[in-house]
């Protein structure tokens, strides 16, 4: 099943560097398949090859080592360590049904701590200072986590709620009875091109639909242009959304919070931002994993966002200046999710771009990724299942966007195990619409290695006639 490979380039071959000192500040682990990761058949060998990179000089010997592991959708796990010595470690696996594999390996030294890296650069300068920023922005270890797949356009999701579409037709109805009606606060913009408001859009539920809207002001000489939705992502107990400092010029944006927050402009306090913390968080759960209140998909704190995203684009479409035909949803992780709402939804979003998309194939992920009985990759962060969630499922909301709408799931990470490359498989497989996905091999949700040859898949496929 593994078969390492030991053997120091002449590249690496430098001066010997103090112990931890300095030799892996800039090291990182490139990882390569032997085919494209995603075209494997059940049981045909998977053969991954890591080959670190940045590695400036010669590694002390007995000093650092490769802890691996492996896991899979099939449950099994494998694990061990090897000495690093800076050259590839080749690992050879398989997967004897439809679903992923992932491998993550990391840099440990002799006590069997994690390697972390520092900052050895000189930030007396402004350059230095601005490269240690950059350093402190970055993952500290040097690490892969990616994975591969096999026969993933196959795989199905749990089947839906029978009257998904009769919950939501009444649950668009409530929305239905309150008037599209907005209260808009002018707000200085840096782009002299366009112009900013705090919005607030009354909504069906306990909260408006709230953030900041930009126009360009060429729609005052009659131009028109596209409008976006943009989304947010999980904030926790921050419920803040600050306003955007400038504005697009070419685009109407309206940026919604995930909550209906009030805003500052609108005489928002400190009291009202901690109140809202609390009332957002259900038996101590902050919001949205609260398994008790998810129970009633009427009770779920999904019910509300969806509403407001909604309540989103109805607005975009009445404010001056649209082109009455370009309507975008985009957004990353949560807000990857309410772009897939956004495009499902009937709104007739024309085109969706989600990246990272969270809350993809929830019964996998969070009935039996919580399971430790099933021993499947996770990384824990999951709501709990219960039945009503499949009415908020990202992949059952991907069947309802409809042919108009091109939709592009930007980032889909092999290593992302807070969306998992398997619920984004199943998210793929149930859209008809024209769609395009970038897998990224070794992406975790909030990691992109560097670019190179192998770690980038675009697949594209055009509207199918189911």
């Amino acid at each position: 099943m593994k078969q390492p490979v030991f053997a120091l380039s002449l590249a690496a071959v430098f001066a010997v560097a103090a112990a931890f000192g300095g030799v892996l500040d800039n090291a990182w682990i490139q990882g390569r398949t032997d085919k494209n990761p995603l075209a494997y058949k059940p049981g045909e060998e998977m053969v991954f090859t890591l080959t670190p990179q940045g590695v400036e000089g010669t590694l002390p010997e007995g000093e650092y080592f490769l802890e691996w592991k492996r896991g899979g959708d099939d449950g099994i796990m494998e694990n061990g360590k090897v000495p690093f010595t800076g050259a590839p470690f080749v690992y050879r696996t398989k997967l004897d049904k439809a679903g992923f594999v992932r491998l993550e390996a990391y840099v440990v030294a002799k006590d069997g701590r994690r390697f972390q890296k520092t900052f050895t650069g000189d930030a007396t300068t402004p350059e230095g200072k601005k490269a240690m920023n950059d350093f402190e922005k970055q993952k500290k270890i040097v690490f892969f986590d990616g994975g591969a797949g096999a026969d993933i356009d196959t795989l199905a999701t749990q089947p839906e709620p029978k009257d998904f579409d009769a919950f939501w037709a009444k649950q668009y109805t409530r929305l239905d009875r309150v008037p599209v009606k907005a209260d808009l606060v002018e707000i200085k913009c840096q782009n002299p091109q366009a112009r900013l408001y705090a919005v607030r859009i009354d909504c069906a539920g306990l909260r408006p639909a709230t953030g900041y809207l930009s126009v360009p002001k060429a729609v005052d000489e009659g131009k028109t242009f596209p409008a976006r939705l943009e989304t947010h992502g999980y904030s926790g107990d921050r419920c803040t959304h600050d306003a955007p400092a400038s504005a697009r010029d070419n685009e109407i944006v309206l940026n919604i919070n995930a909550h209906g927050l009030k805003l500052v402009e609108f005489g928002a306090t400190e009291a009202d931002t901690k109140a809202l913390r609390w009332e957002t968080r259900s038996h101590d759960h902050s919001y949205a994993f609260d398994p008790k209140q998810n129970e009633d998909p009427e009770t779920a704190y999904f019910n509300g966002m969806v509403l407001r995203v909604k309540r989103g684009l109805q607005y975009l479409k009445t404010v001056k200046g649209w082109n009455g035909k370009d309507l975008i949803a985009s957004g990353g992780s949560q807000g990857g999710l309410q772009t897939i709402w956004a495009a499902g939804c009937g709104e007739g979003v024309t085109s969706a771009e989600s990246g990272i998309t969270w809350c993809c194939d929830m019964y996998t992920n969070g009935k039996l990724r919580l399971d430790p009985s099933q021993k499947l990759p996770s990384d824990g962060w999951y709501i709990p299942w219960v039945e009503a969630l499949g009415y908020y499922d990202a992949a059952n909301f991907a069947k309802r966007i409809p042919k108009t709408c091109s939709t592009f799931i930007t980032r889909a990470g092999l290593g992302d195990y807070c969306c998992p490359p398997t619920g984004l498989a199943k998210l793929w497989n149930n859209m008809t619409c024209p769609k395009k996905i970038l897998w990224v091999q070794a992406s975790e949700h909030g990691f992109i290695p560097p670019a190179y040859e192998g770690r980038d898949f675009l697949r594209e496929e055009p509207a199918s006639a189911r």
